[in-house]
């Protein structure tokens, strides 16, 4: 087998299909490669982990077809560092040439018939627009959990709901919900609990473009611009998250996006570099003064304007959550909604009621 490709477009082929790639191996040390096939002009680039599969075709001059296993991660970092200009991958029995320009390097091939079989969806899907789509992704995915140990919380459920589509994810200490209006994958009233890990890089591809979906019994496969993503669906139930948000707040605070996320970044530096050092907020109508203590290094303070409606409060939040959620909120002003220090708060943006960040305070001293 052996195929060019100018080295910008194999980069970025090769890098999508390897974040799909197992990083840890374990009983299948293949999976820490991509397989690569050659058929006529197309190549395909396969990474997967068996949960997270990512599919990238791309035209190549090909000189015989084949396949063949490279390291993953190896590949990716050499394409992307040579000279620009076209790029030749000549595989033989256990080895790989790649040259590009002056620069060679050869590696040892893995085992094709070690890599496992992974099934070809076919079927046709569901266009959903990916601009909206991929902007509710950005906005939710950050709050499901990472642990396993909680598989449910590691998924966002995606609701039909009359007027569109629902995402929603919770890792229990905040949860985002997103509303969709006018955006379809769904028949009415089904739901299903998609990997949030398969979602991010659904995000990372989501544009002006539209997403294919085809959603089947154990997974769902995403497709845009010669790329597909095939993530798995979580069985169980995800949490009443309904009876979590308050219905109503009696203290408001509104306050520039952009000038409280610049002031949290500065204030926690005292926390010791922890990201998740909690930050004290304390709220009333003179507006809003921010402030940190970090044991043996210091303590940090900074009032900002606000504009307050309620009675006096000081709360405190893991600065890192609280920053996602501003992150997320993305308009311009910012509204913080609280009841005392030990109820959820619900961070929003002015503009847009579609979206909503609970978040659990922090216990201080």
């Amino acid at each position: 087998m052996k195929f060019s490709s100018e080295r910008d477009t194999l980069s970025e082929a090769v890098s999508t299909a390897q974040r799909a790639s197992a990083g840890r191996a374990g009983a299948l040390p293949v999976l820490s490669g991509v397989r690569l096939g050659v058929t006529g002009g197309q190549l395909e680039i396969l990474g997967s982990d068996l949960e997270l599969t990512m599919r990238v075709q791309i035209p190549v001059e090909g000189d015989g077809d084949g396949s063949a296993v490279l390291p993953a991660r190896l590949l990716a970092d050499y394409v992307r560092l040579l000279p620009a200009g076209k790029v030749t991958v000549d595989v033989g029995d256990e080895e790989a040439r790649i040259s590009g320009g002056r620069s060679e390097v050869t590696l040892r091939t893995l085992a094709v018939a070690d890599f496992p079989r992974l099934p070809e969806v076919t079927a046709s899907g569901v266009k959903v627009a990916g601009g909206p789509f991929g902007e509710g992704l950005r906005q939710v995915v950050p709050a499901a959990s990472r642990d396993d140990a909680r598989p449910i919380l590691t998924g966002v459920l995606v609701n039909a709901t009359p007027a569109g589509l629902r995402l929603v994810a919770t890792d229990s200490y905040r949860l985002a919900v997103r509303d969709l209006q006018g955006v379809s994958m769904l028949d009415e009233g089904q739901s299903v609990l998609v990997a949030a890990k398969g979602l991010r890089e659904v995000q990372r591809l989501a544009g002006s473009t539209d997403l294919e979906v085809v959603l089947g019994d154990r997974d769902v496969v995403f497709r845009v611009e010669g790329v597909e993503v095939t993530t798995r669906l979580i069985e169980g139930d995800f949490p009443n998250y309904e009876q979590l948000i308050p219905k109503e707040y009696p203290n408001r605070l509104t306050v520039a996006r952009d000038v409280l996320t610049e002031a949290v970044n500065r204030v926690r530096l005292v926390g010791q570099g922890r990201d998740t050092a909690p930050i004290r907020l304390k709220m009333s109508t003179d507006g809003l003064e921010l402030s940190a203590v970090g044991q043996d290094v210091g303590e940090a303070h900074e009032p900002i304007d606000g504009k307050y409606e309620g009675n006096e409060l000081t709360v405190a939040f893991n600065s890192q959550f609280l920053l996602d959620g501003l992150e997320a909120a993305g308009s311009a002003e910012v509204a913080i909604e609280t009841i005392d220090p030990l109820k959820p708060a619900t961070v929003r943006a002015i503009d847009n009621t579609d979206f909503l960040y609970l978040l659990m305070p922090v216990r201080i001293a």
